[in-house]
């Protein structure tokens, strides 16, 4: 049934390029959900890169200022607008928004849900939509990597890193995780062998451990690096690269890394020695056929839930804050000093 009261949101707003302590916290009536649109309680949410890109302005295709951040949710329907099957209220879905996410309440077209199973803890379930998906897709889609290859996580502690880590060795393939010494026990828990970032020799040390070359680099630092993630693949061998964590404090253009980037792998992928470079773009696809795309999210998503449900795949939570602590939230996941991704509850 359809409802007609009127929800209160409370929203977490990014009113400029601030710092975390500058986001803002307010209260308005959420309007009823429009055709084809349900209201979505949010259970859970997090703290993404996009978000830190986000609050300077320099993500490459963020909204104008003001905004709501959130790239993720999973939350529960409370409201079906029309033309929306009513059994939909009272379950529990999650939804990639790009924005709009930190908030208790929000508006979510119906064929974005994708479906979370009662086992599956709410907070589990965020901590692997994007990154789930995002993992799943660059290890299987994307790499194509097969059970006993090598491949190389870069930030094997972070949000997609250490579901890649998983899925990697869930599937047979073994790993070289870079991160903070400080992380390392946490990297071999995950099954991968870890190697200091901080290392000026990092690049000699992952060729120690697999002097042949690897299968597969998965790169969300960029910048002069780039070329050595390159170099570390045998013939074959692909480049993932799905970030530019390196040029996240640039100041200017924000489109101008991102598309020197895509230069780059270009370049590399025209050489005729076998090897590939790809850069990863979870939204690719969307805007040619929204069906196809939203049913592949589904499907990806679907697996990395099973294996969450049976055991196979631990979610790495680094911290849980309620809505009212987002700028605590974000704050600390830029001091990159956390192993996996912080959620964000609803009030107590």
């Amino acid at each position: 049934m359809n409802s007609t009261a009127t929800t209160t949101a409370t929203e977490i707003v990014l009113p400029g390029a601030v710092e975390p302590d500058g986001l803002e916290l307010r209260t308005r009536a959420l309007p009823a959900p429009a055709k084809g649109q349900v209201v979505l309680r949010m259970d859970a949410t997090g703290v993404s890169f996009a978000e830190q890109q986000m609050r300077r302005g320099t993500y490459y295709d963020q909204p104008p200022f003001p905004f709501v951040p959130g790239y993720d949710v999973v939350g529960t329907v409370t409201e079906a607008g029309p033309e929306v099957d009513a059994a939909l209220v009272g379950r529990r879905f999650a939804a990639v928004t790009k924005t709009g996410a930190w908030a208790s309440h929000l508006l979510v077209d119906a064929v974005d849900l994708m479906p979370v199973p009662d086992e599956v803890d709410a907070a589990d379930a965020e901590t692997v939509t994007v990154n789930g998906i995002t993992a799943w897709q660059m290890l299987h889609r994307v790499a194509k990597v097969r059970t006993g290859g090598t491949i190389v996580v870069l930030g094997a502690n972070g949000g997609v890193g250490s579901t890649l880590v998983q899925l990697a060795r869930h599937a047979g393939i073994t790993v070289i995780g870079t991160a903070s010494e400080r992380h390392h026990a946490t990297v071999r828990t995950l099954g991968a062998t870890p190697v200091d970032y901080r290392d000026p020799h990092m690049y000699d040390r992952i060729r120690e451990l697999a002097p042949d070359g690897v299968d597969a680099v998965f790169d969300h630092v960029g910048g002069t690096g780039l070329e050595q993630s390159w170099q570390l693949l045998r013939r074959g061998g692909a480049l993932v690269s799905y970030g530019s964590a390196a040029t996240k404090d640039n100041e200017g253009n924000s489109q101008l890394p991102v598309l020197k980037l895509f230069a780059r792998l270009a370049a590399w992928n025209s050489l005729p020695n076998g090897k590939s470079a790809q850069f990863y773009n979870f939204w690719a696809g969307k805007r040619r056929c929204r069906a196809s795309w939203q049913q592949r999210m589904t499907e990806d998503l679907t697996q990395v839930l099973r294996l969450v449900a049976d055991g196979s795949l631990t979610p790495q939570i680094a911290a849980k804050l309620p809505l009212s602590d987002t700028a605590a939230a974000l704050a600390l996941a830029e001091t990159r000093t956390v192993a996996g991704k912080i959620v964000i509850v609803p009030e107590v």
